[in-house]
């Protein structure tokens, strides 16, 4: 078996074709230059005996000519000396010295792993490697079609990918995925963004082509409408072994879904309606999300949902339930199941969960670390309850959306959770009697239509010290009039909507602070964010006091307790400049 022969398109001297090769039934060209034969007179030797040898190419050289063959004996100093042949000179598709029986393994070892790394001044293997493989799938498909030197680079791209990311455009067919998905063959994770239809031939196709997937994620368009059924979804996660993780949006023709797997960790579903009947057996399920429409006429029995993921889910740890459907009831039935490793609980847009419920959670789950009751009914004496239970361990607590919580519950909740480090208060302290609403504050009040919320003091005051506080969101807290911040490691800050908030009575003490969210404020209040921003980071850089000394220099006071050690914070500032904060107002 000879070898391999250089790429077309790569120059080739004449004497390369030298050797005599063999006549076979059915050739036109010429066996001893490769030209056709009709009309064509060779100028190269007949017999074998008149070369003896035949020398390859310095790569290295930039002569023009080649030597073609050596002398004969020492008798007959013979030399072929020709130029090399000009371009296009040999066929297009010249590939019959290649032998088919070459495998796929072995091919990939000779391309990976060749001695030579720029044959003949070709690019090299492993560069060409690392061009094609950051190529999206579209160009990864036009480039196959160059050459077949590319087609097989492409081939072996395709049968090592492992994650897939995908959009599938509005007119595309069942074709476009049946035509990539099967070359994917060690696939694990596919994300998808369907723009057109989704229904079960789609899912089908998936389920054939990526045997081995582990991760899967649909996101829909608004245009698109998902059509899988509850039977639909149920076999393809029944039939894929290996599936860990699932997230599907546009779920609303579900209708119901009996799901049993050992495998699946991880279960997203978003935008679902009207389940009749849910039964789940996930032993291993660690994290589920289940997004409900905001519909008034979704009948799902959520009782009957908390009770199934209670029973059959030990190893839950995170829940995340977004409906307007969620009560008191629910919670209940969510609680009585022993979810000891529960760590985040998530409950959205449940105007009947109150202070009952809060209780409840306080008394089940000792040990949550993330905690979401936004939409809910719950007043300061819940959030008292929750600072009781997770003062060591709660660093995110998310109360937007709730009317019924003063500015006096999230100071206390501020000062009882050391290891808060995300409150998220929109909406909490709003004003009744304003007029002009955002769409956010709109949604909020259609939400909660409760006499408690005429209670609310229209203007109150905040005072918030803490630590280790990184985001603060206050958007829509249009009934806040002064606010006072004293947190060091605060990054992010969201006023968005907070007209009444009067510039005077702000005062920002946040040396770490990146962003602002100062959009539908007044606009002294955005010049006084920046003028505050701006002097606290000059207060960074200034932090020692200076003494002048008779001879007129300054000399830096460094007090009794500096320690040489450098502090992290010191490590930080060495590593680059602070980055500016940015007030975003509009």
């Amino acid at each position: 078996m000879r070898g391999h022969l250089p790429h077309p398109a790569t120059p080739i001297p004449d004497a390369v074709f030298a050797v005599k090769r063999g006549k076979k039934r059915g050739n036109y060209s010429c066996g001893r230059c490769g030209l056709p034969k009709k009309g064509h007179s060779c100028h190269l030797p007949k017999n074998e005996d008149e070369v003896s040898s035949v020398c390859t190419p310095d790569t290295s050289s930039t002569s023009a000519s080649v030597v073609a063959s050596e002398k004969l004996d020492d008798s007959s100093p013979l030399s072929i000396v020709r130029s090399l042949p000009p371009p296009m000179r040999r066929r297009a598709l010249s590939f019959d010295d290649v032998s088919v029986a070459v495998s796929a393994e072995e091919s990939e070892t000779e391309w990976v792993d060749d001695p030579d790394p720029n044959p003949c001044g070709v690019l090299p293997m492993s560069c060409m490697w690392e061009v094609l493989r950051r190529l999206p799938p579209l160009g990864l498909m036009a480039a196959a079609g160059v050459c077949k030197g590319w087609r097989d680079a492409t081939r072996r791209i395709w049968r090592g990918t492992e994650e897939l990311r995908l959009g599938v455009p509005a007119k595309a067919q069942i074709g476009f995925l049946g035509s990539m998905l099967p070359k994917c063959t060690g696939l694990l994770k596919l994300t998808l963004r369907i723009e057109s239809d989704f229904d079960a031939t789609m899912l089908a196709c998936i389920a054939f082509s990526c045997p081995n997937l582990q991760s899967m994620q649909i996101f829909t368009a608004d245009t698109s409408v998902n059509r899988i059924s509850g039977e639909e979804l149920s076999r393809f996660i029944t039939d894929k072994r290996c599936l860990t993780s699932l997230k599907m949006e546009g779920c609303s023709t579900l209708g119901s879904f009996v799901i049993f797997s050992n495998t699946l960790s991880t279960l997203w579903l978003s935008d679902l309606h009207s389940l009749s009947k849910t039964i789940v057996n996930l032993p291993n399920l660690k994290e589920i999300s289940l997004g409900f429409s905001l519909q008034e006429n979704d009948n799902t029995d959520l009782t009957a949902v908390m009770d199934a993921l209670g029973r059959s889910c030990p190893k839950l740890q995170n829940i995340h339930m977004a409906s307007m459907r969620l009560s008191h009831a629910a919670v209940l039935a969510l609680t009585a199941a022993n979810l000891r490793g529960l760590r985040m609980l998530s409950l959205l847009l449940g105007s009947a969960i109150t202070d009952g419920s809060v209780a409840s959670i306080c008394s089940s789950y000792p040990k949550l670390e993330l905690l979401d009751l936004s939409g809910s009914s719950i007043t300061d004496s819940g959030i008292g309850m929750i600072c009781n239970v997770f003062p060591e361990t709660l660093s995110k607590l998310l109360l937007a959306l709730c009317p019924n919580i003063t500015s006096s519950g999230i100071q206390f909740a501020a000062a009882q959770l050391p290891c808060l480090e995300l409150l998220d208060c929109g909406m909490t302290i709003s004003d009744p009697s304003s007029q002009s609403c955002t769409d956010e504050e709109d949604y909020g009040s259609r939400l909660h239509e409760t006499p408690n919320s005429k209670l609310h003091l229209v203007y109150q005051k905040l005072i918030i010290k803490h630590d280790r506080l990184k985001k603060l969101s206050l958007w829509g807290c249009s009934g806040l009039d002064a606010l006072y911040l004293n947190c060091p490691h605060l990054k992010d800050l969201n006023l968005n909507s907070c007209r009444n908030l009067h510039p005077e009575r702000l005062l920002l003490q946040c040396p770490d602070l990146e962003s602002v969210h100062a959009s539908d404020c007044q606009d002294m209040l955005v010049k006084t964010i920046e003028n505050q921003v701006n002097e606290s980071s000059l207060a960074i850089e200034n932090h020692f006091p200076s003494k002048r000394m008779p001879d007129g220099s300054k000399r830096v006071q460094v007090p009794y307790f500096y320690s040489p050690q450098h502090s992290d914070d010191d490590k930080k500032r060495r590593r680059g400049v602070k980055r500016p904060c940015v007030v975003a107002a509009s």
